[in-house]
């Protein structure tokens, strides 16, 4: 055999041997929820919020933990979802943020993540959002028309699907992509994604279906999640929408943008919950 056959049939063994490596380690490259330990690095009551420990079951009977942080004079309720690295300890920052817009905030860690049980999986995290939606609803009490749906980065495909089922007063996406196969194309843009993802998180297709406002924030800086899935996604939606574009990185933006970021938060949440 010639160098030169010999060297593409090097060359295939790698990209086979490349493309199988991402086919099985695809939860590894899509969840982190150890990235940080499982153990909670802090709560609300040490950056001076009252809140509630809350323990749900899913349909398929998970448990699962989640923090209720009130606000003293609650205009409406915000679910969040977070993104796939750590767990409802690292978001303080902005459940501070939402409080003190006058909302209650609700936060749950998925199963495998933080104090929640089970194995994490795209199934399991739309049942996650589902059982945390009808906490609020069933449970609490909480009218849908006040309930304001907000998911970061993974946590904005997760916050989609459950938009796309409910009638929320309206929904936030912060840094999400548009698919996992779109993400992954490219990132892996020689390799047939399409073929190989066993993942979908389909934010795209979700946004087309929602009925309430929408917000969409992405920044052109961000390092993880580019600004073009960004736009995708609010292309897709045909309902009221606004687009924020902040400044910074896929997970200090938000601390970045600083008043540009809190003050379009706040005129999108105020005229949704009128």
């Amino acid at each position: 055999m010639s160098t030169i056959w010999k060297l593409l049939a090097f060359a295939a063994c790698l990209y086979a041997a490349f493309t199988a490596l991402i086919y099985f380690r695809q939860d590894s490259l899509i969840y982190y929820p150890d990235i940080a330990g499982r153990e909670l690095a802090t709560s609300p009551e040490q950056v001076g919020l009252a809140y509630e420990d809350v323990e749900l079951r899913t349909e398929d009977d998970v448990r699962l933990h989640g923090w209720f942080v009130p606000s003293d004079n609650a205009r409406g309720t915000l679910l969040f979802f977070h993104g796939n690295a750590g767990n409802i300890s690292h978001r303080l920052d902005s459940i501070a943020i939402f409080n003190r817009m006058d909302l209650d905030v609700f936060i749950i860690d998925y199963r495998g993540y933080g104090q929640s049980e089970g194995k994490v999986s795209e199934a399991g995290t739309y049942l996650d959002a589902e059982a945390a939606w009808k906490y609020l609803v069933e449970t609490r009490g909480i009218d849908p028309a006040r309930i304001i749906l907000f998911g970061r980065s993974l946590g904005a495909s997760i916050a989609a699907w459950l938009a796309s089922r409910h009638r929320p007063a309206a929904l936030i996406l912060e840094s999400g992509f548009a698919s996992v196969p779109s993400m992954g194309q490219r990132l892996y843009p020689l390799l047939p994604v399409k073929w190989l993802a066993k993942f979908s998180y389909d934010t795209r297709q979700y946004v087309s279906q929602i009925e309430c406002p929408l917000l969409v924030i992405h920044g052109p800086d961000d390092e993880i999640i580019p600004y073009a899935e960004g736009r995708e996604v609010f292309d897709a939606a045909s309902v009221e929408k606004q687009f924020l574009e902040i400044r910074g990185g896929h997970n200090d933006g938000f601390i970045v943008s600083g008043d540009e970021y809190v003050d379009g938060l706040r005129q999108f949440i105020y005229g949704s919950l009128d």
